[in-house]
């Protein structure tokens, strides 16, 4: 059994959803790991982790839209506003969707279906560089 750990740095310019699959799809096929599993877990309260449609975009869009609605940025629903009005949304927003994805890996590659990618999921209205950390156990 071999284990690998990576941090993958992405840079956002604001809320939405960022695609990584092609990153870490590269990384898991450089490490000679034909089965195993391999663990993505975002470093921060206020960004996410989820598997989401990769064929059309408005899946992208209308994702965006419903937690803007679910999820309003409104400072009197919330205590924790000293950091801006989209902090404590954001929170709850990665709270709904999660830090971090379980995906088996299967002849060397991540057994995504096909219409599935991996996408960080930016819940702040400024830009950031998040850290995305991936640990590959296999063989």
């Amino acid at each position: 059994m071999r284990q690998f750990l990576h941090t993958l740095a992405v840079s956002t310019t604001g809320k939405g959803l960022y695609e990584i699959t092609g990153a870490v799809e590269r990384w898991v096929s450089e490490r000679g790991i034909s089965e195993g599993l391999l663990t993505v877990f975002v470093r921060h309260t206020s960004a996410s982790l989820v598997i989401q449609e990769n064929a059309d975009p408005d899946v992208i869009q209308d994702l965006n839209s419903f937690f803007t609605r679910l999820v309003p940025e409104d400072d009197s629903l919330y205590c924790h506003t000293i950091e801006g009005s989209d902090d404590m949304p954001a929170h709850i927003r990665a709270a709904l969707t999660g830090a971090q994805l379980s995906i088996p890996v299967t002849g060397g590659r991540p057994a995504l279906g096909a219409w599935q990618g991996i996408y960080l999921f930016e819940h702040r209205s400024i830009p950031h560089r998040r850290q995305v950390v991936l640990h590959l156990l296999g063989e």
